[in-house]
């Protein structure tokens, strides 16, 4: 029995920004009150990792264990934690939801943000302001997003736990712990896109096909799908788009051609899925005049800036943004997970690369910038 004793376990470590993760044996200490310790099983590589490996996280500290897309085992709990148990299957989530009814946040149906954790999160360590990571030497590591499941155990707070279907294959529902979750629930919650609408897409990794992947289901008449490497186009034509364009081949702004070339005023949605403040401003400014709404759900590197005319939002514009895409994450990811075992939600076209052993993460990373991958994920056993 592991359950109250420190554990010892592989985790790909980052040590400094822009240098490849180091193969280490931790020490993981046993969850305290309110919190869970999990035995991570599958961790799909998400680009907000590489963000902060890159070195573009405001927030980033080192040494600190990534990782947030998962799939994990409850192995033990710590006092007073009653929504999981141990052999419960979860999916972490980085937006914790508490749940309580003093919580303005979690009571409000207008956002997901619960703010219970969150200082402490981005401090990287857990609710009481210390870490369950020990390097060899008894160095302390940082965690990562509240997560941190590039490691074969990780503990989480009990309210970033997501319990779901034991049924449900870890290695596929991960996704939803981040990526495609988001890029729906931009389309689902954020804006609510209505059938019939026309919409334009920047940026077509994984988040943007599943921004389009949405908008298709809920029957959008047009999805223009706009990204620099055409490469990308017939992955988006799949997942549901009509139209592509290579915003790098046009002889003027590409909110011009979608506002004025592709439709007469613009398209009713946007979604900019770059990180690019520059795309931020032109998928804004092909929205509709008079009622056209842009969702801006990449994230931009620290110290960037947006902006526009402000006649651009006189004139009718909505700008807005999703953080995971409205869902709140421990009433929201199961439901997520049984639309998949049921076949109503199909993600399986994902995921482009799958490795075997926690030791080839930097590979899944490699693959991640190689720019054909659109989910690479590891399975720990």
């Amino acid at each position: 029995m592991t359950a109250g004793k420190p554990i010892t376990c592989k985790a790909m470590v980052a040590h400094a920004p822009k240098k490849p993760l180091s193969l280490e044996t931790i020490t993981v200490d046993p969850p305290k009150e309110g919190e869970v310790r999990v035995k991570v099983l599958a961790n799909a590589l998400c680009h907000t990792d590489v963000y902060t490996l890159d070195g573009l996280d405001p927030e980033g500290l080192f040494p600190c264990i990534l990782g947030h897309e998962a799939g994990c085992v409850v192995e033990s709990v710590g006092p007073g934690v009653k929504s999981v148990s141990v052999g419960d299957h979860i999916v972490p989530g980085y937006t914790p939801q508490c749940a309580e009814t003093t919580c303005i946040f979690c009571m409000s149906s207008k956002t997901n943000l619960c703010p219970k954790i969150r200082s402490t999160q981005g401090q990287g360590v857990m609710p009481d302001g210390t870490s369950r990571f020990k390097l060899a030497d008894g160095k302390s590591i940082y965690h990562f997003m509240g997560c941190s499941t590039m490691s074969e155990y990780t503990v989480l707070a009990e309210i970033s736990c997501a319990k779901i279907a034991k049924e449900a294959p870890l290695e596929k529902v991960c996704l939803f712990g981040c990526g495609i979750a988001t890029g729906l629930g931009a389309v689902w919650n954020t804006c609510k896109v209505p059938r019939g609408a026309t919409v334009a897409v920047f940026g077509l990794g994984a988040v943007g096909l599943a921004v389009i992947q949405g908008c298709a289901m809920v029957g959008a008449d047009k999805i223009i799908a706009v990204d620099i490497n055409p490469v990308k186009f017939e992955n988006a034509l799949k997942f549901g788009a009509t139209d592509t364009l290579d915003s790098s081949k046009l002889d003027k702004p590409v909110q011009k051609v979608i506002a004025g070339d592709l439709t007469p005023w613009g398209v009713d949605y946007s979604f900019d899925c770059t990180g690019n403040v520059n795309v931020m401003r032109a998928a804004l400014e092909c929205a509709h005049r008079g009622w056209g709404e842009s969702c801006v759900i990449g994230v931009a590197a620290s110290g960037h800036e947006i902006s526009t005319r402000p006649f651009q939002l006189v004139t009718g514009r909505v700008w807005r943004g999703t953080a995971f895409g409205g869902w709140k994450t421990r009433r929201d990811i199961p439901i997520l997970v049984d639309r998949y075992m049921d076949g109503k939600l199909p993600i399986d076209d994902y995921i482009t690369d799958n490795l075997k052993g926690i030791e080839k993460t930097n590979e899944a990373i490699d693959a991640l910038h190689g720019g054909n991958c659109l989910r690479a994920v590891v399975a720990y056993e």
